[in-house]
């Protein structure tokens, strides 16, 4: 299977073709269409980690065809399955299938069903694109794409400005950074080309990370590559400062937010830092240290703001950023923290996932996404319940559930590795991480039932998947861990393979942050108060409140006063230039209607009338001629004959 791993991406591509060109005419809007190939689509992708877990010293498949030439550039379009690759692959479909499966109860009589489930499919498809592509400009049109559908998905409500506003904010803040990642590849493309490598090496991912690890690429040229590529990563994966999209996008149907926030988009991002590493390497330890910065200030801001959202989808929004930050801050320490990064990348996408379809099951249910408006669902909504606390666990880095394993992990590498900021930086944020998810369980499942409405259970094609989640979030995180020989890192690693000693000394310390943040989370939300307790925080509640007022710096300072010269230049164009050449051509027209009038009534009108009295005057006379009379007739004939006779005597 591995030899056909491309087939995986085209599985759901084929889907929503079928749903779209026959959907509405199926039972069921086409949806289970989408189900079925996303399955099929991860028993394959389970087949290709398969040859990986069988054989953790398999190497890499890599095959392509001819894409198009363009001057020195020839371009392939492929595969490269690896062991990233495959674990991917495994990650994409599985989450992609529990959230076509979860949206045929979640988006039943939505009024754009059928195109609900054909944007998803071709949005999973982009990502597969990214995930096995062999060329840069390939990796290129599945990112791009996925721009796209995340801007149809996020909007499918786009009645409603609020969701219509997201749609655009979230195109146009990715756009920003894929306007350096666009850059960035065209400076590889362009070493490539002058350091002369062969025109089908130009653009190949695996000949571009050789050069940049042999040196084959100056070192300049690696370092404003990496910086502008990174660019695309801040914007995709919502680093510092671009993060602001995010929160926004909660607007979108839940489903779309499961996709966005686990497998999708925001994992692009990490996974190409991943897939294009030797590049971050290669660019050397300054650009490194900036990429762990940006890392940093996103783990800890994001963390923060969750924890004053009411919006239950907003907490879990901000909770992804912090966690993005966590994945990319892993990949900023080198070889060491490789692994670690993308294992958290892999165990993310489980629980985060299950805790976003959870809080969709309890929306579904109580008509509403503020927390404040919930309370006791744990009785009526006992599987969303128990759920929802093994994501909410393995979020908040508690053994033996996913998160721990990872979190901890990059953790400890930060301190072995030296970058003491960053690990207390970590640390800290491990402990909000705890804090925050205590105060969504307690505000959502404990108490009294503050809202208006029945709450219940949600139907089975909501909760399977629910259950589906649940299992690796709570167990796949033992792949990682160093007692069961980490195997996950005999599937992805760079360099000489090498199991570190589990450390229990950093695990009890992080064991211990996680404590700290559950307890406090529980002292201060054991019951429910009004105002929030954290009001207490006084200005530093505010500056939370107003989101360290990035937003408003946007708008304000950036944005409108773009929009303003703009606005009054096209206007001025608009008076002086267009109206007046509007007006010039209206003028010339009026001339021009009065030349063919003229033309019309005294040319063609006049060769007409000439023409019709030519013809009764000839018919006249021909009427007169053919009378009818044949005595006439008889004159007329000897007239003739007489002046003919004439003629010709003369002659």
């Amino acid at each position: 299977m591995i030899h056909y791993a491309w087939i995986i991406a085209l599985v759901p591509l084929a889907s929503a073709l079928l749903i779209f060109l026959f959907g509405k005419r199926l039972p069921g809007g086409g949806a289970i269409i989408g189900v079925v190939a996303l399955a099929a689509g991860l028993v394959m992708s389970l087949a290709v980690l398969g040859t990986f877990v069988l054989h953790g010293d398999a190497r890499p498949v890599s095959g392509s065809v001819e894409w198009f030439t363009i001057g020195p550039l020839q371009l392939r379009a492929g595969q490269f399955i690896d062991g990233l690759a495959a674990v991917m692959l495994v990650v994409v479909t599985f989450v992609s299938f529990c959230v076509h499966l979860y949206s045929v109860g979640y988006m039943k009589d939505d009024v754009r069903y059928t195109w609900f489930f054909v944007v998803i499919g071709v949005f999973t498809a982009a990502m597969l694109n990214v995930v096995i592509a062999n060329n840069i400009f390939q990796l290129l049109v599945g990112w791009e794409v996925m721009g796209v559908c995340s801007y149809l998905l996020i909007g499918h409500w786009y009645e409603d400005k609020v969701n219509s506003n997201a749609a655009i904010k979230a195109f146009i803040t990715t756009r920003t950074g894929d306007v350096f990642f666009l850059f960035g590849i065209f400076t590889l493309v362009t070493a490539m080309t002058t350091g002369g490598a062969p025109a089908t090496a130009n653009t190949n991912i695996q000949a571009i990370n050789l050069a940049a690890a042999t040196g084959h690429i100056p070192h300049g040229w690696l370092i404003a590559a990496a910086l502008l590529l990174f660019g695309g990563v801040v914007g995709k994966s919502a680093q510092f400062p671009l993060y602001v999209w995010l929160p926004d996008a909660m607007a979108g149907p839940t489903p779309v937010s499961a996709l966005i926030h686990a497998a999708t988009m925001v994992a692009a991002g990490v996974y190409f830092m991943g897939r294009m590493f030797p590049v971050f390497l290669g660019a050397g330890s300054g650009v490194l240290q900036f990429i762990a910065i940006i890392a940093g200030i996103t783990m800890l801001v994001a963390a923060l703001l969750a924890m004053i959202q009411d919006d239950i989808k907003k907490v879990l929004a901000y909770s992804t950023i912090s966690q993005l930050g966590y994945m990319v801050a892993g990949l900023s320490m080198g070889t060491a923290g490789f692994t670690p990064g993308l294992f958290q990348l892999f165990t993310h996408a489980f629980f985060k996932a299950l805790l976003f379809l959870g809080a969709g099951s309890v929306i579904h249910s109580v008509h509403s996404n503020n927390m404040s408006e919930m309370g006791g669902l744990r009785k009526s909504m006992p599987v969303t319940f128990w759920t929802f606390l093994i994501g909410a666990a393995a979020l908040s880095g508690i053994p033996p559930f996913a998160g721990f394993w990872s979190k901890d992990e990059i953790i400890s590498t930060a301190f072995k590795e030296g970058h003491y900021v960053l690990w207390a930086v970590a640390l800290v944020t491990a402990v909000i991480t705890a804090f925050y998810m205590m105060r969504a369980v307690l505000l959502t499942f404990f108490g009294e039932y503050r809202g208006h409405g029945h709450p219940h259970e949600s139907p089975v094609t909501m909760t399977v998947p629910l259950v589906l989640l649940a299992v690796p979030s709570a167990t796949l995180g033992l792949v990682g861990a160093p007692q069961l020989n980490a195997v996950f890192a005999d599937w992805v690693h760079v360099g000489e393979l090498a199991h570190e000693p589990f450390e229990y000394g950093f695990a009890a310390v992080s064991l211990v942050g996680a404590g700290i943040g559950l307890l406090l989370g529980y002292r201060v939300y054991n019951r429910w108060r009004t105002p929030d307790p954290l009001r207490a925080l006084g200005p530093a509640y505010s500056l939370l409140e107003h989101k360290y007022y990035l937003d408003d710096f946007y708008m304000h300072d950036i944005i409108r006063p773009i929009q303003y010269p703009i606005a009054r230049g096209v206007d001025w164009f608009n008076t002086h230039v267009l109206d007046g050449v509007v007006n010039g051509v209206a003028a010339l027209t009026r001339g021009l209607g009065k030349v063919v009038d003229v033309f019309d009534r005294r040319g063609i009108d006049g060769a007409v009338n000439t023409v019709g009295e030519t013809a009764g005057f000839t018919g006249g006379l021909l009427k007169y001629l053919q009378s009818g009379n044949v005595q006439r007739y008889a004159v007329f004939l000897f007239a003739g004959v007489a002046i003919l006779a004439f003629i010709f005597t003369r002659v």
